[in-house]
């Protein structure tokens, strides 16, 4: 058999294996070197598997994902979220839907600490789903709002996705994280104006809450101040120039520690706690990450992702046309991969065909990021519904999967507008990466 033949077998073997639920990163490595030794030597196979393992823990590069994941942790058991959510209630509460605009407000603003979307909607469904609940608001819009709005964790600096595109792409780590500020804050309004609409068509889904005082609403600011002053200091850092990423991730988790020792708001348990998450995470990402390598080498040595950047870039399609196939096949691919194994799974395949269209690669990183989004919120596999579904049952009891699906409809809409807005004009997205140094 040719190459490509053995590649497009490892390819369906591969899809026929995730149907058992067997781990992405083992069902990557399994097929890559298997295919990789079919191809090449089972020798040189299990060189390739021990080096991929080795340089994933070892890697200097590599390092940014377990401090940034480490600094997501601490703000949360610090109550950093708890006080973001309070500053956007005092702003938002009281308008049809406040509270889930100020949900949707706390997860962008959480995001800027966290990198993580599912850690993001976790967090935010216990603080959020109580308040909404107390306030009569129905469990669709409650529910729909904390899972698409923990999406917002993965296109908010610092995100372990960008992260680990930047690696396997070579591209500035720092202008993706920039990059996604703006996307970032773009969705967040078209979440809000979803809300809004959807409040106004329906006023008994998000009731009005309780007002407050201009006083009071400047007092909650302060709960802003300890975000502020992380993000400021680690990703404005980085965009100067003045951090590398390793050094910028580094500055963020000591600064989120150091603001949690003195408001004395960390105790020791909390500390271990933090610490057993990341160790739990970070290990999750790497073997991601070392079962992805072989399996791109396998590819590369298959020669696919050349042989498909080549057909692709004879076409006789515009290339906006195949950007948009590849975009769908993204979305379609979502549906079943979590966000991370998808990106990592393909990269290797559609990075080759996109920078022979001559597409921005900063630009196609936000892109594919904001429609790996979509895959974290729609069925059948839809992660965030899932960890909001398993939180809100401990919190509220009575809620059902097909109500959080229901309610993340409107929210999936808001995000392909997002996405046709920054096709249709990419200087959003590379307006502040052209603008660094």
């Amino acid at each position: 058999m040719s190459p490509i033949t053995i590649g497009i077998l490892g390819i369906l073997v591969m899809l026929v294996i995730f149907l058992t639920r067997m781990s992405v990163a083992y069902v990557m490595a399994l097929v890559g070197f298997l295919g990789f030794g079919i191809l090449i030597s089972f020798e040189g196979a299990l060189n390739l598997l021990s080096r991929s393992i080795y340089s994933s823990f070892s890697s200097y590069e590599l390092t940014t994902i377990p401090l940034f994941i480490l600094m997501g942790q601490i703000a949360f058991n610090s109550g950093i979220s708890k006080r973001l959510y309070n500053t956007a209630y005092r702003f938002l509460g009281n308008v049809r839907g406040g509270l889930a605009m100020a949900t949707v407000s706390s997860c962008t603003a959480f995001g800027a600490v966290c990198g993580s979307s599912p850690a993001t909607a976790s967090i935010m469904t216990t603080v959020g789903m109580p308040e909404m609940k107390r306030y009569n608001y129905t469990n669709d819009l409650a529910a729909g709002s904390v899972a698409s709005g923990g999406g917002l964790g993965m296109i908010m600096p610092p995100s372990v996705v960008l992260i680990i595109y930047g690696i396997m792409t070579e591209q500035s780590i720092g202008a993706l994280f920039v990059a996604g500020i703006i996307p970032a804050i773009l969705l967040t309004i078209l979440f809000i104006i979803c809300i809004y609409v959807t409040c106004l068509r329906s006023p008994d889904k998000g009731p009005a809450g309780e007002k407050f005082t201009w006083g009071e609403k400047l007092k909650s600011l302060t709960g802003l101040v300890d975000t502020m002053i992380v993000f400021l200091i680690s990703i404005g850092g980085l965009y100067k120039g003045i951090f590398s990423p390793t050094e910028s991730a580094a500055v963020g988790a000591a600064g989120v520690l150091i603001i949690a020792v003195i408001r004395r708001q960390l105790s020791w348990n909390s500390l271990v706690k933090a610490l057993y998450e990341t160790l739990s995470t970070t290990c999750m990402v790497m073997f991601l990450i070392a079962g992805a390598v072989v399996f791109s080498r396998f590819l590369a040595v298959t020669r696919i992702p050349f042989e498909i950047a080549t057909w692709v870039s004879g076409l006789a399609f515009p290339p906006f046309m195949i950007m948009a196939i590849i975009v769908l096949i993204y979305f379609l691919g979502g549906c079943f991969m979590d966000s991370l194994g998808l990106i990592m799974l393909t990269i290797p395949i559609f990075f080759p065909v996109v920078t022979n269209l001559g597409y921005d690669p900063i630009w196609f990183g936000i892109i594919i990021v904001l429609v790996a989004e979509m895959g974290v919120i729609t069925p059948p596999v839809g992660i965030n519904v899932y960890v909001v579904y398993g939180v809100s049952k401990s919190i509220i009891g009575d809620i059902h999967l097909e109500t959080i699906f229901k309610g993340i409809l409107p929210f999936l809409l808001a995000v392909v507008v997002g996405i046709a807005i920054l096709i249709a004009f990419p200087q959003l997205v590379l307006f502040l990466p052209n603008s660094m140094y």
